[in-house]
């Protein structure tokens, strides 16, 4: 059984940790957009290096756990990872949202500050999201940490993504200057509080020490975890990549100076959605199988992708109705995630029943590699999107307006104003071009996500009970 201090001290510390993730994932490509003055070529250099880091970035993961798994600190195994994360990460943030050089200087100094952003955070989230299935090993114990932690993780995420929208438009650059200040004190006091209220259990160490080699073959012989982290990295692109253009859609869909409510309002049905899914996925998988959950989310989802495909096109352009289809997307992405979480964390048992070997940072740093790898595709592709739309050209010139009012030569309201003027000016086949990108591409991963766990995906809930009493059997033997 897990103490009640550890287990909320575990759960709370995720709020100020997806709070700072949340930040940069979601809004450092708004940041670039709407508060530097860059050609299309330094906007595409930085594109392209954020790829780079961000597929760095998912290798750095698994040789991190591989890190984690050879320590022996007399304060615990992940402990001393998490703080030390937690602070090197949060002076970065501030540097990349306070320091302002321009041009190729600016070119220069964000893709080093965003390849210390990734490597940093790596430290801080393989250690956080290794301790989770130490904890407990037993299935409803496991369920019920997901889910309460899953809750501080949507306040933290909510937080940023509810307000940032709200406070840019028109005061921009000073908007992410005290957010991105905020935001990084606020990572170093919650996983402060991890740190000094978990108490860790007493590790089992494996009867040799892992190096990179002993790592990649722990994950190629295990192949639920290769099907499974497959599935998470495709089900990742699709969900992350809306919230990533939502931004743009909205801007050009409602204009520059009416959107801040209505991306706020938005991101509200994604904290609805998602927070709805953290009560109601114990009470559901009590009931039913992951399996189940997953299909009928599916199901869902292609009807929720079609409507945001069809809104103000075939259907009408009704702001209630857009709400409402965020809200059942939101939701479903929210269960499948939650599935997803406990189908690669169940893997641990399955490779300790095949080769009575527990690996737990070195597997659960999947999650971690597949969030990653999928964000350096999304980026990627939401940077193509914008290019090629020619919404990237239009945005820049709403940067100019940006960068004046930083400057204090020219008024918010100003601003605002001539910034719907330009947005009037795009051509339809533009946002067109934007909106496929935002519905088409998701909804095609997502089902080739849940294809892959449906034919490859084999430890149900009968099948895991059957390992871990057989692994219990074994260490009382």
């Amino acid at each position: 059984m897990i103490d009640k201090r550890t287990k909320w001290s575990y759960c709370i510390g995720a709020t100020g940790r997806d709070a700072a993730y949340a930040l940069v994932s979601m809004f450092v490509l708004t940041y670039i957009q709407y508060t530097m003055k860059l050609e299309v070529i330094q906007f595409t250099v930085i594109s392209i290096t954020m790829v780079i880091c961000m597929v760095w970035d998912a290798v750095n993961d698994l040789m991190m756990s591989s890190i984690i798994e050879n320590s022996h600190y007399k304060m615990g195994k992940y402990r001393p990872f998490i703080i030390v994360g937690a602070l090197l990460n949060a002076v970065v943030i501030i540097l990349m949202f306070t320091v302002r050089p321009t041009g190729w200087a600016f070119v220069l100094f964000f893709c080093l500050t965003y390849l210390l952003w990734g490597m940093t955070y790596t430290i801080n989230d393989i250690a956080y999201w290794g301790m989770l299935p130490s904890l407990s090993s037993d299935p409803k114990e496991r369920d019920s940490l997901v889910t309460l932690m899953g809750v501080f993780v949507c306040i933290g995420q909510f937080a940023v993504a509810g307000i940032v929208p709200m406070v840019i438009a028109g005061n921009a650059i000073e908007a992410f200057r005290i957010i991105g200040i905020i935001v990084a004190l606020a990572f170093l006091l919650f996983q402060t509080l991890t740190f000094w209220g978990v108490t860790e259990r007493e590790r089992v160490d494996n009867a040799e020490e892992i190096n990179f080699k002993k790592m990649f073959n722990i994950l190629k012989r295990n192949d639920q975890l290769v099907k499974s982290g497959i599935a998470y990295v495709l089900f990742c692109v699709g969900q992350q990549l809306l919230l990533l253009l939502a931004v743009n859609f909205f801007y050009f869909e409602f204009g520059y100076s009416e959107s801040g409510d209505l991306v706020t309002l938005f991101t509200v049905m994604y904290g609805l959605g998602t927070l709805t899914a953290q009560f109601v996925y114990p009470v559901i998988s009590a009931r039913t199988g992951r399996m189940k959950i997953y299909s009928a989310c599916i199901c869902v989802l292609i009807l929720g992708y079609l409507l945001l495909l069809g809104f103000g096109y075939i259907l009408p352009k009704n702001v209630i109705l857009l709400m409402i289809t965020g809200f059942v997307i939101f939701l479903c992405q929210g269960l499948i995630n939650l599935a997803m979480v406990v189908i690669i964390n169940n893997t641990i048992e399955y490779d300790e029943y095949r080769f009575n070997e527990r690996h737990d940072s070195i597997i659960s740093a999947i999650r971690s590699f597949a969030s990653k790898f999928s964000g350096a595709l999304n980026q990627g592709a939401a940077s193509l999107i914008l290019i090629v739309s020619g919404i990237y050209a239009v945005s820049q010139n709403i940067s100019a307006l940006e960068v004046e009012v930083g400057k204090g030569a020219m008024t918010r309201a100003e601003a605002l104003s001539r910034a719907d003027d330009i947005i009037a000016t795009v051509e339809p086949v533009q946002t067109l071009i934007l909106r496929i990108g935002m519905v088409a591409i998701p909804l095609l991963v997502m089902i080739a996500s849940w294809l892959i766990i449906k034919k490859g995906y084999k430890i149900d809930e009968k099948e895991y009970a059957r390992m871990v009493a057989e692994i219990e059997k074994r260490k009382n033997a």
